[in-house]
């Protein structure tokens, strides 16, 4: 696989340097000290990610951030406005570190708005997982010891980890996602500040207004007036009844049609549905969240430019308490699959024999994950018939039912009380203990090893966990040799090979 340096265009035109975003300049004294200069050593790679700025690649949105002295603000590599000067650029792993440093969101591309980055979804080392837990509102719900404490490390290495690789630690990562969060309620959704400020995870909101300050240059009213022309009117119907609306964004091309295939087949009666003809289906499921529930619906027509360089998921989430919005997006995006790579993903595929037609045929094809990993391991044990009588003997019903969507599906506590007999009961007590742990920051090796250690379950039916689940990309299950040269995509390999038809055979 190619890195994101390696893969930057060829150099093209400098423009002048970059003065329409709209934004002051920072002082200098918001500026975080020690971030000067990459050495000589690493001007190449950044060399790389100009040439992409330069040419505008929307491949590397969410993969850098890149700043501009001048202007004091940060942008997407895809930024529509007139390059900036080589000189007066900086380069930054995360949004959060380019905030540290002092530099603002640009209001033209709105980098917080891009796909998060695909290492996250690649990466099992405790970076990757700890951004996994921050992405799910783990430091928000928490804080830093709690985030710690399930990644089996002291608070002090999560931070130095974190601050070394990043360029921020998590209590900026988080403070950085909650500003998205806020400036997505404020341009859709005609909630009062108040709301928004708790909403969003902050703790005042006083908290709220200095940080919506200082990240984008704008005190939250005025961010609200300066929403674009389609978030207002997406706010005037974005009421709590009617639901939030959201654009899940992905990078690359996306084929969808597969993805609600799956659901489609897999769907469980009560907690989830699909309808609509293939190509416009809707699919709609129930969610269990931190501080309440959920119901969500995303559309299978994805929209957005179709020239393959990106675009979005219509969805629209209701909750019962708006504080886990943030975590429901982001289970949203693990289930559809869409901090992903494509062009990585095919790229090494594409290039091998067997696999090139298919990737030809299906450009961007993911491999989906779940909103709710206990649930999947459960229902890839029992299967879908048992998983719907689960639901109608244990699931918890809403509160307020949305046509057929009347349960949530029951909690592995709940099933291991009730049936602890058998192959469901064993690994329903091992996830409601945490003998098996399968959260955004749970380490995949050891939760096979505690799969494998449930009686009854199979090496087949680990895998499966594994991929969903644990969203790891490269999982082969048991059966016919996968090729090492499918590594570290062999997760996506598979679903090539099961939607042309050619996998199910050997099982």
């Amino acid at each position: 696989m190619k890195t994101a340096e390696q893969r930057a265009p060829e150099d093209s035109k400098v423009h002048g340097d970059s003065k329409v975003h709209g934004n002051t300049r920072a002082p200098e004294h918001t500026r975080a000290p020690g971030n000067t200069r990459a050495p000589e050593s690493s001007r190449a790679h950044e060399d790389s990610k100009y040439a992409a700025v330069r040419s505008r690649d929307a491949r590397f949105d969410g993969a850098f951030f890149f700043a501009v002295e001048t202007t004091g603000i940060y942008c997407r590599p895809s930024c529509p406005a007139v390059t900036p000067k080589r000189h007066n650029v900086r380069f930054y792993a995360t949004a959060a570190a380019a905030q540290v440093s002092g530099f603002r969101a640009c209001r033209r591309c709105r980098p917080d708005a891009v796909p998060g980055s695909a290492d996250w979804n690649v990466r099992a080392d405790v970076v990757g997982r700890a951004m996994r837990l921050i992405g799910d509102g783990v430091v928000d719900r928490e804080g830093v010891a709690g985030l710690a404490g399930r990644l089996g490390y002291s608070a002090r290495h999560v931070q130095r980890q974190l601050t070394a690789e990043l360029g921020a630690g998590p209590v900026a990562l988080a403070r950085a996602q909650r500003a998205h969060t806020a400036r997505v309620l404020l341009q859709t959704t005609g909630l009062p500040v108040t709301e928004i400020a708790f909403a969003s995870g902050f703790a005042s909101v006083r908290q709220f207004n200095d940080t919506v300050r200082a990240v984008y240059a704008a005190t939250p009213s005025a961010l609200r007036a300066a929403a674009p022309a389609r978030d207002r009117a997406s706010r005037r119907s974005a009421t709590p009844s009617a639901g939030i609306p959201l654009r899940l964004a992905h990078r690359g091309p996306y084929r969808s049609g597969p993805v609600f295939d799956l659901l489609q087949q897999e769907a469980v009666a009560g907690v989830e549905e699909m309808s609509g003809p293939p190509g416009h289906r809707v699919y709609r499921r129930t969610l269990r969240l931190p501080y309440g529930t959920g119901i969500v619906a995303v559309d299978e027509r994805p929209g957005g430019p179709r020239t393959g360089s990106g675009g979005w998921l219509a969805a629209r989430l209701h909750l019962t308490d708006l504080r886990d919005l943030t975590t429901a997006v982001q289970r949203l995006r693990r289930l559809f699959d869409l901090d992903a790579d494509p062009y990585a993903v095919d790229e090494r595929l594409g290039a091998d024999p067997r696999l090139g037609p298919l990737v030809a045929a299906r450009p961007g094809l993911r491999s989906p994950g779940t909103a709710d990993p206990d649930e999947l391991a459960v229902r890839a044990v029992a299967g879908r018939a048992e998983a719907e009588r689960l639901v109608r003997r244990y699931g918890k019903t809403l509160d307020a039912p949305c046509g057929t969507l009347t349960h949530l599906f029951p909690e592995p506590a709940v099933l291991a009380g009730a049936e602890p007999h058998g192959t469901p009961g064993a690994l329903a007590a091992a996830l409601a203990d945490g003998t098996v742990r399968l959260d955004p920051g749970a380490d995949r090796d050891d939760a096979e090893r505690a799969l494998l250690a449930v009686p009854g379950l199979d090496a087949r039916t680990a895998a499966v966990v594994r991929t969903r689940a644990l969203g790891d990309p490269d999982v082969a299950p048991p059966g016919p040799a996968v090729p090492d040269t499918w590594r570290p995509w062999r997760s996506y390999a598979l679903n090539h090979l099961r939607a042309a038809g050619e996998w199910e055979q050997h099982r």
